[in-house]
């Protein structure tokens, strides 16, 4: 399953990346890409939402939230 999330206080491709490990570290997750210049972070696999919410805190950014297509 393939979710898009906002992510906020990103500057850099530094930061995307740094948001992009850390989403890729937990488990269930297959794939994530993450794109500071939109602000999105695409997370593919099976994970809940507090605990995408929770790592892209803990990786020091904005969490929010899901984005409806």
């Amino acid at each position: 399953m393939e979710k898009k999330y906002k992510v906020g206080g990103m500057a850099c491709g530094g930061c995307s990346a740094s948001v992009q490990r850390a989403l890729k570290a937990l488990q269930g997750v297959e794939n994530a890409q993450v794109d500071h210049i939109n602000g999105i972070a695409i997370v593919v696999g099976e994970i809940d939402e507090n605990t995408v919410a929770s790592t892209i805190e803990n990786a020091g950014f904005d969490y929010l939230g899901v984005v409806e297509d």
